[in-house]
């Protein structure tokens, strides 16, 4: 008995110095080089962008973006629903098992650093052959029953790093999950964003266009009583006609788009089309934020979660090669057992019946046809085609970024010459108004200009719906104000 747990001692400590004297095979780490641009844009915006009656932005570098980024929109009914939406999305649901089973994986393969142990007891009844083999037993008996109980440990030393590239591997898998889970919410939550925006500039639309059918309907009265009296021709009528039949036109497409963007709001939050509820958002309830925030490239590569997702991608490549390497090498397994075995249960560990095992193995690939080898090039080829994929990536990010801030700038201007044409046809209503009271002017001519003004009108809704649409995808492009589980602000 002593001298078996010294040998298990022995074993131990042999062991733990194999492991000690390993070595990873394969590349370390590194993180790919990428463009580092000193800006966004090819040339520097203005410090601010803004219109007469849109709001001003400004952009502020040490403005940080929350992890409630939504909520700079100011409106309880919005961030209502990205709550709801975080909390009950499937596809999130379903990119949150996918981090468990990731993370799963990397404790499982964790594992494999310690030995495993069995234990078993099997119990047989038994009858030699008698004219053939002596008997089994001392006492001669023919029939009898042997009762055997061992534990067996086994271990495989990691001297060349192949489970612990492997555990580099899976984590980074883990990683990668973790990035894309954050990456989920922050396009689930930009896409609730958006679609509230665009429920409000339809609804702000189908109003404005029910408003040009009203007067159009208004305008084809008259000239239809004008045409009896005289005072209209029959072109006029049919002209009028006309405008009536595409002002009518272009309502159903609206409402239309309303519907679908109320079935898309409601999947979004996890429910059915038919739980979509009542019409919530108007843009006279969402706010434009005042404060943008405002990165340099260099930070884009550590706070956008899809970036970091394919950087690592590019870490898992990089230890499947050292994983490849490692299976080219010598294997050593460690094994042993001890046990007792006995025709009376009680007996199976006295002296006389117990037994012990101590044994090593190590196994070499001579001859494989070239697979081992082959098997690594296709690894490093993958490490190769990743690090080209991350840097594709970080373009990708770039210029989204670019492009968000090019339409911001242009939003500013567009919703500004949108204000100077509401403003115009405004006065030329009030106009028009005043020279009908006084009997200048005839009804059809009033008309015309509550149409123009509602025309402006619509146009000027679809600017400002565009402002606040690409302010949200700004602070998508920029990462969001995404956490880790502990609630820390990643960042590198």
């Amino acid at each position: 008995m002593m001298l078996s747990l010294r040998t298990w001692r022995h074993s131990v400590l042999a062991t733990t110095l194999a492991v000690c004297a390993g070595c990873a095979v394969g590349p370390d780490y590194q993180r790919p080089s990428t463009p580092t641009p000193a800006r966004f844009t090819r040339e520097a915006l203005g410090d601010t962008a803004g219109s007469q009656n849109g709001g001003t932005q400004q952009w502020t570098s040490s403005e940080a973006i929350s992890q409630t980024w939504w909520e700079v929109f100011g409106s309880e009914a919005l961030n209502a629903r990205v709550q709801r939406a975080l909390a009950h999305n499937p596809d999130l649901d379903a990119a949150m098992a996918a981090l468990r089973q990731a993370q799963e994986n990397v404790a499982a393969q964790r594992a494999t650093f310690f030995p495993s142990a069995q234990l078993g007891y099997a119990p047989s009844r038994q009858r030699d052959a008698v004219g053939t083999l002596s008997p089994t037993l001392t006492a001669g008996s023919t029939y009898y029953t042997l009762h055997t109980a061992q534990l067996s440990i086994s271990y495989a030393p990691d001297v060349f790093g192949l489970n612990r590239r492997t555990v580099e591997s899976l984590q980074a898998q883990a990683d990668n999950q973790r990035f894309q889970l954050e990456a989920a919410r922050l396009s689930l939550a930009a896409n609730v964003v958006n679609t509230a925006i665009q429920e409000a500039s339809l609804r702000a639309q189908i109003d404005a266009t029910n408003t040009v059918i009203d007067a159009q309907t208004r305008a084809l009265a008259i000239l239809h009583d004008q045409a009896r009296l005289g005072y209209a021709s029959a072109l006029d009528v049919a002209a009028q006609e006309s405008a009536l039949a595409q002002a009518r036109q272009a309502l159903p497409g609206l409402q239309k788009q309303l519907q679908q963007n109320r079935d898309l709001l409601a999947v979004l939050c996890g429910d059915t089309p038919d739980q979509a509820g009542a019409l919530e958002f108007d843009l006279e309830h969402l706010t434009l934020p005042v404060a943008l925030p405002q990165a340099v490239p260099s930070q884009l590569v550590t706070q956008r979660p899809d970036v970091r997702a394919a950087e690592e991608s590019v870490h898992d490549a990089s230890a499947q090669v050292g994983v490849a390497l490692a299976n080219r090498l010598p294997q050593l397994t460690l094994s042993g057992a001890y046990g007792g075995s006995a025709t009376s249960f009680t007996r199976m560990f006295t002296d006389d019946n117990i037994f012990w095992v101590l044994a090593g193995s190590v196994t070499q690939t001579v001859f494989d046809f070239g697979a081992l080898k082959h098997k690594q090039r296709a690894a490093e080829a993958a490490l190769q085609q990743s690090a080209a994929q991350y840097r594709g990536v970080v373009l990708g990010a770039f210029q989204n970024v670019a492009d968000t801030l090019y339409a911001i700038d242009s939003d500013a201007r567009a919703l500004a010459a949108a204000d100077d044409a509401e403003k115009a046809a405004q006065r030329t209503l009030t106009l028009t108004q005043k020279q009908q009271q006084l009997g200048y002017v005839n009804s059809l001519a009033l008309i015309n200009a509550q149409q123009a003004y509602e025309q402006a009108r619509i146009s000027r809704v679809q600017a400002q719906a565009a402002r606040l649409s690409d302010t949200a995808a700004l602070i998508q492009a920029l990462g969001g104000g995404w956490q880790d589980s502990s609630g820390t602000k990643k960042s590198g």
